[in-house]
């Protein structure tokens, strides 16, 4: 009876696991998502999630103290408000139901992130990287979608789920098999799971990012621009985009479905907002502060070494000073 009971419960959940995203948010109107009107009033996260908000945002924070123990931050608060204005405008024309903390890391990695709860990373060299506003936005607005949809949680929920299924297969295996089902198991709380989304997931948040960057004011297509930089910037130099975006690269069919949607859920403007003066300002200042970063510590180990020798020679005097008159005596 009890084997039964298990071998039931481990096909629910097989079933559960099995389930394409649209049926695990049978709930969620497929119009309300495809309606940019209605955005900040529906509920795109909708799905099994054993997470509630105010636990994703515990885990979240807990991720972020992770990172920032060994990330370098940017604490020029010039850069820093800016990037965290133009992140939290896009929060505001999104689903968002947590609030963004945003921090700008150190880094010349074409990159960003936001951790489950709002915990949003940028680094410089995305920065760097954007040649206009609207594709760092754009970017940003992606990174958004993952955390309104609730991705790293839902992720972390179908890893528990697997886990549980595992449960009477594990029962019945050496213990060494146990172990590492254990360990595989567990791989999902490292920070890494929360970035590495499904195919789907990526697509919805191609999907959300464009309604986000548009309600916004910004030009959606400056989106594909960017991805398309890296996607000639791939083929020029293999490995060159950063495994983030390698792992869900910017293929042709992703920007062509991107190209679409635009074109059939968003309706066109007169004006759309693609870059600012403040944004060349802002990234003039961050490759200078770069710069000037890189000749501080070429300058700094030279001092290193000056000091070094003239700690040298004193010691060597005290030395001498120290050493009988005899020897000094020698020559």
């Amino acid at each position: 009876m009890v084997k039964t009971a298990r071998s039931a419960l481990a096909f629910l959940l097989v079933l559960i696991l099995a389930a394409p995203p649209a049926a695990l948010a049978a709930d969620q109107k497929k119009s309300d998502k495809e309606d940019v009107s209605k955005i900040g009033e529906r509920n795109v996260g909708k799905g099994i999630n054993l997470y509630s908000l105010e636990k994703e945002i515990a885990l979240g924070k807990m991720l972020a103290q992770q990172v920032e123990q060994s990330a370098k931050l940017v604490d020029d608060p010039v850069i820093t408000e800016y990037v965290d204005r133009v992140a939290q405008n896009l929060v505001r024309n999104s689903d968002a139901r947590v609030p963004f903390t945003v921090k700008v890391i150190d880094s010349g990695e074409i990159n960003a992130f936001a951790l489950p709860g709002g915990f949003f990373f940028v680094n410089s060299g995305l920065v760097l990287a954007a040649d206009e506003e609207a594709e760092l936005a754009g970017v940003m607005a992606h990174e958004i979608a993952h955390v309104t949809a609730r991705h790293g949680t839902k992720q972390a929920t179908k890893g528990q789920i697997a886990q549980w299924a595992m449960i009477p297969v594990m029962i019945l295996l050496p213990a060494g098999a146990v172990g590492y089902a254990i360990y595989q198991g567990l791989s999902f709380g490292l920070p890494l799971a929360f970035l590495k989304f499904s195919r789907n997931a990526e697509r919805e948040a191609d999907f959300l990012g464009l309604q986000y960057m548009y309600k916004a004011g910004y030009d959606p297509t400056s989106f594909i621009t960017f991805f398309e930089k890296l996607r000639e910037k791939e083929r020029k130099s293999p490995g060159s985009v950063p495994k983030v975006f390698s792992s869900h690269p910017p293929t042709k069919e992703r920007v062509s479905k991107a190209q679409a949607e635009i074109a059939e859920l968003l309706p066109a403007r007169e004006e759309y907002v693609v870059t600012t003066s403040e944004f060349d300002q802002i990234k003039q200042r961050l490759a200078m502060t770069m710069a000037g970063r890189k000749l501080e510590e070429q300058d700094s180990d030279r001092p290193t070494l000056r000091t070094r020798e003239r700690k040298e020679e004193e010691q060597k005097k005290e030395g001498e000073e120290e050493k009988p008159p005899v020897l000094k005596r020698r020559p």
